[in-house]
């Protein structure tokens, strides 16, 4: 789970660049920083209701981070730094007989997101969040990743050299039926999933449980590949 201490509501105006937005908050206008620097193009569009996380240090530029955007009926956390938190927590249960789960680990040429030790065997697992729906179903990228394809050869060279390894989608939503890498956006990297998956590699997807203050991982949702 990640959880934000305070919280406040606020209207989507613009965003001038990727890293911060232009928001209404209580009638004035605040410059927010945006916690994710994906594209995000359908969810921040003009007049969204928004949740921002205030902060409580005085010296930075920005008093708000933009966290969380409704898109129609639907509640998303948009805080890509909220589904590694989401499932550094829940690996301890996903994983059988976990006895350890160590963050940011080097793997060859990439920088995985986790290694989980039980007393047989390694896990290798690699965290992507999930912002992108249509029509109840959750895809993956919303913009093209050289960078996801090179963690995907990695969790292969892992299983290759013998340890087990997975893809974990934290699709940051609830009511979405389904999981698929977006070929539209990016048909290298649906290309490289499917090898992965052939090869061994689990891609597992989970939908959240999103509050205005927290996100925890929750069910496993259909992958379709």
């Amino acid at each position: 789970m990640i959880l934000y201490k305070q919280v406040m509501d606020g209207i989507f105006l613009s965003r001038p660049n990727r890293f911060i937005a232009h928001v209404l908050v209580d009638g004035k206008e605040e410059v927010c920083h945006v916690k994710n620097t994906g594209r995000c193009r359908e969810l921040l569009v003009l007049g969204a209701k928004v949740t921002l996380s205030v902060s409580d240090n005085s010296s930075r530029k920005t008093k708000y981070d933009l966290v969380a955007v409704w898109k129609g009926d639907t509640y998303i956390n948009m805080d890509s730094q909220a589904p590694n938190h989401a499932a550094g927590e829940a690996l301890w249960h996903l994983i059988p007989g976990a006895k350890q789960v160590k963050g940011e680990v080097t793997y060859g040429e990439s920088r995985l997101d986790f290694c989980v030790e039980t007393d047989v065997e390694k896990w290798f697992v690699e965290v992507k969040g999930v912002t992108l729906e249509k029509e109840g179903h959750a895809l993956f990228p919303d913009a093209p990743t050289e960078r996801g394809i090179k963690h995907l050869h990695t969790l292969i060279q892992c299983v290759e050299e013998g340890h087990k390894a997975a893809a974990l989608f934290v699709i940051q939503m609830k009511g979405v039926h389904s999981f698929s890498p977006n070929d539209q956006m990016h048909p290298a990297f649906g290309e490289t999933i499917r090898e992965a998956a052939a090869k061994g590699v689990k891609i597992w997807a989970y939908d959240c449980i999103v509050t205005e203050n927290s996100m925890t991982l929750d069910q496993p949702v259909p992958v379709k590949l």
